[in-house]
Order: C-alpha cells, then sequence, then structure tokens
C-alpha cells in the first residue's frame, strides 16, 4: 500500500522544518504523498514540490486557514489549491497582518498577567513566516518565561485561557468560499477541537467537503465516529500528523499515515468542481 500525510507544517508558518526536509523525512518515512498546510500562507509549497520531485514524494498544495465562529477557532484545511491565485495571494496577506496585530493583543494580555514579553522576541522566531500563538509559546520558554510550550498554552495561551485572543476577522464559510474560488478542495481540519460535533452539519451547509478524520488526538472510537459522520455526509475523509517539528515532537511526520486512495478521492472531488 501506498501512505500519505496530510498535514505538516513548516518554517513558512509555525512548523521548525524547512519545506525541503519534510520532503526528504517523508521519504525517510516511506510516504508516498504529503501535503503543506502551513497556517494562512502558501509561500513554502514550491519548494517542497520541487524537492517533492528530487525524492520521489508527491506533494499535495494545501493550506489551514483561521476562522472565527461564535467565539471559538476553527480551521479550515484546503487541498489541491490554486498557490497561485490572485483573490487567495490577497486575502492571505490580510490574514497576515491581522495575525500580526493579534500577537500585540496577547502579548498585552500576558503583560497583564504578569508576564512580561517582548513581541519582537516572537517575530524573530516566527522569522517572517505566518505567525501565531506556538511562536508566542516558543519565545516565551527562551525567553525562561515559561517552562515548555506546553505549560504555555496550558497557563495562558490555550482557547479560554488569560492571554488567549481570537482575532481572525474571516468566518468559516468565507474561508470555504476562498478555497474554493482557488480550486481547492475545503476540509475540517482536527473536529473534535471544536468541542461541538452539532456544527459540523452547519459547516457542510455552508460548503465543507471533508473531514480530517486522523488525526493524532482522535482515539479510535472518536476516528469511528467522524467515519460515520463523513458517511452521512457524503464527505471526503483525510488526515495527518499536524507536524510542527521540533515545536511539537510527539506529533511527527508520519506518525498518522493514511491510505493513499484517499488522495485520489480528493483528486477526483477536485476534478468535479
Amino acid at each position: 500500500m501506498l501512505f500519505a500525510d496530510l498535514h505538516l507544517h513548516t518554517i513558512f508558518s509555525d512548523g521548525t522544518y524547512t519545506p525541503e526536509q519534510l520532503a526528504v523525512k517523508a521519504k525517510n518515512k516511506g510516504l508516498s504523498a504529503i501535503s503543506v498546510v502551513d497556517h494562512d500562507i502558501v509561500s513554502g509549497i514550491p519548494s517542497c514540490i520541487t524537492a517533492g520531485k528530487e525524492c520521489g514524494v508527491e506533494v499535495i498544495p494545501g493550506l489551514e486557514l483561521s476562522a472565527e465562529y461564535n467565539g471559538s477557532e476553527v480551521h479550515i484545511l484546503g487541498y489541491l489549491v490554486d498557490y497561485n491565485n490572485g483573490e487567495l495571494i490577497e486575502k492571505l496577506e490580510f490574514l497576515r497582518k491581522n495575525r500580526v496585530e493579534r500577537i500585540y493583543r496577547i502579548v498585552e494580555k500576558l503583560k497583564e498577567a504578569g508576564v512580561a514579553l517582548d513581541p519582537e522576541s516572537v517575530f524573530s522566531i516566527a522569522r517572517g513566516g505566518t505567525v501565531g500563538r506556538l511562536h508566542v509559546a516558543r519565545a516565551m520558554v527562551k525567553d525562561g518565561l515559561i517552562g515548555s510550550t506546553y505549560e504555555a498554552f496550558q497557563k495562558y495561551l490555550g482557547d479560554k485561557r488569560s492571554a488567549f485572543v481570537l482575532g481572525f476577522k474571516f468566518s468559516p464559510r468565507q474561508a470555504v468560499e476562498l478555497i474554493k474560488n482557488s480550486g481547492g478542495i475545503p476540509v475540517l481540519a482536527h473536529p473534535y477541537s471544536l468541542n461541538n460535533d452539532e456544527l459540523i452539519p452547519e459547516f457542510v451547509e455552508a460548503g465543507v467537503m471533508g473531514l480530517e478524520v486522523y488525526y493524532p488526538e482522535h482515539s479510535q472510537s472518536t476516528v469511528n465516529f467522524y467515519l460515520e459522520l463523513a458517511r452521512k455526509y457524503n464527505l471526503l475523509v483525510t488526515g495527518g500528523s499536524d507536524c510542527h517539528g521540533e515545536a511539537k515532537p510527539h506529533e511527527m511526520i508520519g506518525s498518522i499515515k493514511i491510505a493513499y486512495e484517499l488522495v485520489e478521492k480528493l483528486k477526483q472531488a477536485k476534478a468535479r468542481l
């Protein structure tokens, strides 16, 4: 059988591996296909495709868009997008600026909680890529303000914690439309994180075409539950490790592998768009 990992991040968002490193590591893990789905950015895709061709790994163009719904953060994956699409590039630039503003708000909330973090410490770790909470956590560890990134999320940065800031001026429906307008397939990422499966039919109505069923934090019973939902709503099924490199060492490339036939189904769905 051939296998794929369709949820990988690079240094262009909050991962620690370059696109080239991901391609090589995918080859070493015996993967036939991968997808780089950096947060709100597609800049890492071309170099990963090139590196993949050199080592015999297919690279599926993708991204992970951040949206808000009823005060919660929702992530929508987009697969097989045209990463040169003008509307997509324009909207991603809007989201990039939005994320920078969010960092300043998070830093201000940390200050109110008694944690003095220089925002430039966060931006230096992001190195010009899409900046997010994981960069904040890494900066806090680097500056000796917290013991680990896990602790940073548990105490300050996790959903509903004291320094949590949403700030994504983008709805799931808008994310879905942007992906579809870019020729891609919108998939709801790690649906367990919604903590409300009753929202899934709403997202399906908004145009979501798939569920990320296979995910590190999904137990077998959770996988079975989402497989049944996918059948019920005629949704595509995807999955991946959500690898962020050394930033999340317990979720490494290839720790979740899906059958390549699921990639073929994504391609067939794109052909019908």
